[in-house]
């Protein structure tokens, strides 16, 4: 079977993450980044980014926002960056909270708790911290888009507009709030505001990446794809000698650009671009899940696998990692494991269709779930199985092809042949349940409520033991 791309279109899904690639660096100073190489990926040091779909929130803390550490205070922060680095979410929060201890008056480790709690999804706390940083240090650009951010993602986008809009009445000048806000105003569908103050924002400084991502990803959030694809080739290739590329290794612009590609059917570039996102920044959760996703339909689960278990660990709370994960598990041969993500992934977002179809390719196809008998698998296959196609509702989505009475027919088989009778198949349902709160890639800054659509799996004459998992798309 081809994998289920599932999509999940919903407006609190573009806001589930704080602001894409908005904050390289501390202020409006332009700085060097020395590298820190985790996984032989190099990383701006002092990056603590929140994640969800098509938007990699830029949160950045750069040498300069904490330059006032020293000491214990500078080693304890230096020890929570590698941890963040490792995917240790925990070693990181205690690394920022002894800084923070050590060093009371400086805003950073603030900060950069804030970016730790937003991805563990504890949103109260993270936007607790950020208003710590600003207490500390008032025009501390970072921390007003972290919070407000976070706010907009977790259902509050007017509060944050609010926010910004204060903030950029008392700091003009800034292109830094003035592209934040233009993100929120882009959350909030608000496309005519979005761009024009993301223009402001470049009138400010011409330079500013950021800005240039903003507008590509609101002309992407609209379905402006030629547009928005136009923005993008200005950031990583340029227009020639007159107009060189401005920021070639950008890896929110290759992220969108990869969603793009992959909309659009251009896979070898959809797969260049999510590669050039993860080598950039190896804790980009989205990028993770794209580029396992894509290596698990070209059947290459060992490669998949992890840079699944990497989005799980940047994004513990992305009930899309753990579900992807559990299918490049179920491939690689490790029933127990899978089961155990896709049990995660369920916990975390009862609407996953896609996760009981993953299950029943489980029971059906391992040859052996411990503590399992045969005749449990089959019987848990065909149960899951039907779970799966009463939740999609009682036909596949107009257009799409569906494998699910094939799957059924096979495991009916399969009991046949082990003697066992053969279950009657349940009445068609009516209705699709209504969506839950799914986890973002987080601290995406928190998504709270995005509703899922799940698409069924195509037939296609596949291979019944290929991959069927999800990614998540933006609208």
């Amino acid at each position: 079977m081809k994998r289920a791309i599932l999509v999940l279109a919903a407006a609190a899904t573009l806001g589930a993450l704080p602001l894409a690639g908005v904050g390289c660096g501390g202020d409006d100073k332009k700085v060097e980044y020395p590298k820190a190489t985790v996984d032989g990926g190099a990383v701006e040091q002092g990056t603590a980014v929140n994640t969800d779909t098509g938007q990699q929130v830029g949160v950045t803390g750069g040498p300069d926002a904490h330059s006032d550490l020293t000491g214990a205070a500078k080693a304890a922060y230096d020890k929570g960056f590698q941890a963040w680095m490792r995917g240790d979410l925990a070693g990181a929060k205690q690394g920022f909270q002894e800084a923070a201890s050590a060093a009371s008056t400086s805003a950073a480790p603030h900060y950069s708790l804030g970016c730790v709690y937003d991805r563990m999804g504890e949103y109260s706390s993270a936007q607790q911290e950020y208003r710590k940083a600003l207490d500390l240090k008032s025009d501390y650009e970072l921390a007003m888009g972290g919070y407000a951010m976070s706010l907009a993602t977790t259902g509050h986008a007017g509060e944050a507009d609010t926010f910004l809009t204060d903030k950029r009445a008392k700091m003009p000048n800034s292109a830094r709030v003035a592209t934040y806000l233009a993100e929120v105003k882009s959350i909030a569908k608000d496309s005519g505001s979005a761009q024009q103050i993301a223009q402001d924002a470049l009138r400010l400084d011409p330079d500013f990446k950021e800005a240039m991502v903003t507008i590509a990803r609101d002309h992407y959030r609209a379905r402006r794809m030629e547009l928005a694809k136009y923005a993008l080739q200005a950031i990583l290739e340029g227009f020639g000698d007159v107009s060189p590329p401005r920021d070639p290794s950008n890896a929110e612009a290759h992220l969108l650009r990869g969603l793009i590609y992959k909309e659009t059917g251009f896979r070898q570039g959809a797969f260049k671009d999510f590669e050039a996102a993860v080598a950039k920044r190896p804790d980009m959760v989205e990028a993770l899940i794209q580029l396992g996703v894509m290596k698990l339909e070209a059947g290459n689960s060992a490669e998949a696998v992890p840079l699944l278990e990497g989005a799980t660990k940047f994004g513990p709370k992305s009930a899309l990692a753990h579900l992807n994960l559990g299918d490049g598990y179920r491939l690689a041969g490790r029933p127990a494991d899978a089961k155990k993500e896709f049990d995660q992934a369920l916990s975390m977002d009862s609407t996953l269709a896609v996760a009981h179809y993953d299950l029943g390719l489980l029971y059906l196809f391992s040859s052996n779930i411990p503590n399992t008998t045969a005749k449990d698998q089959v019987d848990t296959a065909i149960k899951e199985l039907n779970t799966f196609k009463s939740m999609r509702g009682p036909k596949a989505p107009p257009g799409q092809a569906d494998d699910v009475d094939e799957l059924i027919n096979r495991a009916n088989a399969k009991k046949a042949e082990l003697n066992l009778p053969v279950a009657a198949p349940p009445p068609a349902a009516t209705a699709t349940p209504a969506a839950s709160t799914p986890a973002a890639g987080a601290p995406a800054a928190g998504t709270p409520a995005a509703a899922a659509k799940p698409t069924t799996p195509p037939a296609g004459g596949a291979k019944p033991a290929a991959s069927s998992g999800i990614v998540r798309d933006m609208p």
